[in-house]
């Protein structure tokens, strides 16, 4: 061992020793976890202070769409630190007013007006308090298949599991059934089907709550953590229309989906639908500085022309955020990334995941857009049980478990979640690293085999 590496191991050993002392972790039993300390990042690669190196299939946590330590970005970022680092929200500076140009040049509609937080969380509690106050209604609908942040409103939001601790039951929403068509709510056996029927499920739940009493239907563009189901044709332009006969606004969650994840600036792009109101985080400065926001219509912004908005935040368009959102989108631009994204998806990641699928029994099904995509593991493909359970933890989790172990072990780092392996790398990924990385997935595929039973 050379002297460097024996260094590199002291300061590994010392970063993880102060983790595990003093970081509270996110989601986790602290006694329970393991984090790998991390001592670098460049493009689609992070490595540990071992000298292991892994190709990153989960861009952090879906949001460093243009790969880490873009030089363009740093650099933005440097420059403003030595310009202005801070200043109050209340006032006007070019970073702040520049950042929120870009943005409402891009976002779908007349989506023209920009409220900044510091994430995708804060950004769905002010969406769903901007709805209830234009409206004056109580009520907001979400389907249990979402995920909206871990805040007060914003978890009550979500469907998922992770809600339940902090549901008291008196959050104003109600949830529905969103369509996904591979484990139909609606027993339906085309995506014609499933959209009719989720319509009508939709248009049933308004009726039994009191159109009158509903503010705002949120859904994720194409759902995220939840499992990437693209929505099927005519669901998006549906729910505009029930909306719009109810006078209920909708809210576009783009936290996940935004910034060029599905091969568009926004996943609303795919489906020619503009929300009245829309979240946006993550890709937005590719993660290199907290930002999120909401983008807010004509309509919903005449509402606080002369009545004060009940809402704000210290960092609101902090400046060196929104200079990151401005290098960010430039350099998006610059290199064609959104573009980039769209053809590595459609001509590399989606046709080699369909053919993972043909060789693995394990592969229940593919699905997906641009560098989003998803992989339903399954023990059966006649009967689509999944391959681990519903919200599984300890010996239950053990095949999803073996898996991600077998991915770690080929230098390739999954996003998993239930029985779900997502293949969300930075949008800025090439040819030959994304082959490199489905390679690797090829392997661990074949363990997950081995607990399939028909």
């Amino acid at each position: 061992m050379t002297p460097h590496e024996a260094a590199d191991l002291a300061k590994g050993a010392a970063v993880k020793a102060a983790d595990r002392a003093h970081v509270f972790h996110s989601w986790s039993a602290q006694e329970l976890i393991d984090p790998l300390a991390v001592a670098g990042a460049e493009g689609v690669h992070f490595w540990d202070y071992e000298g292991n190196k892994y190709l990153d299939f989960t861009s952090a946590l879906v949001y460093t769409n243009i790969g880490y330590q873009h030089p363009k970005v740093v650099a933005a970022i440097q420059e403003q630190a030595a310009t202005m680092t801070t200043f109050a929200p209340a006032f006007a500076v070019e970073a702040r007013s520049e950042a929120a140009r870009r943005i409402a040049e891009r976002t779908p509609g007349d989506l023209d007006k920009i409220f900044f937080t510091n994430g995708g969380a804060e950004a769905v509690e002010h969406a769903a308090r901007m709805a209830r106050l234009h409206t004056g209604r109580p009520k907001i609908l979400s389907a249990y298949r979402s995920y909206h942040g871990a805040t007060a409103q914003a978890i009550n939001l979500t469907g998922d599991p992770r809600r339940w601790a902090s549901d008291n039951g008196s959050s104003g929403v109600v949830r529905f059934w969103a369509p996904f068509l591979y484990r139909s709510p609606f027993y339906a056996e085309t995506e014609e089907q499933e959209c009719a029927r989720a319509l009508q499920h939709l248009e049933d739940t308004i009726a039994f709550e009191g159109p009158q009493s509903i503010a705002a239907i949120i859904l994720e563009t194409v759902p995220g953590t939840a499992g990437i189901m693209v929505p099927p044709p005519g669901y998006l332009p549906g729910v505009r229309e029930i909306c719009d006969r109810y006078g209920i606004v909708l809210v576009f969650d783009e936290v996940m989906a935004g910034f060029g994840r599905t091969g568009k600036w926004f996943a609303a792009d795919h489906f020619d639908v503009a929300p009245d109101l829309l979240t946006f985080a993550k890709g937005v400065t590719s993660g290199y500085v907290p930002l999120g926001g909401v983008a807010i219509s004509g309509a919903i912004a005449e509402t606080f022309a002369r009545r004060p908005y009940p809402g704000g935040l210290t960092y609101s368009g902090h400046p060196l955020a929104c200079a990151a959102a401005v290098a960010t989108i430039d350099v998006m631009e610059e290199e064609g990334i959104v573009q980039h994204a769209a053809k590595i998806g459609a001509e590399v990641i989606g046709p080699e995941l369909h053919a993972l699928a043909e060789r693995h029994p394990s592969v229940g099904e593919v699905r997906g857009l641009g560098v989003f995509w998803a992989l339903e593991l399954v023990r059966n493909r006649e009967t689509r049980e999944p391959l681990v359970p519903y919200n599984a933890t300890g010996a239950d989790a053990a095949p999803m478990g073996a898996f991600a172990a077998a991915c770690k072990k080929e230098g390739l780092w999954p996003f998993v979640n239930m029985n779900r392996t997502h293949v969300v790398p930075a949008c800025t990924i090439t040819e030959a690293e994304a082959k490199e990385g489905l390679a690797a997935l090829d392997v661990a595929l074949s363990v997950a085999d081995e607990y399939v039973t028909g």
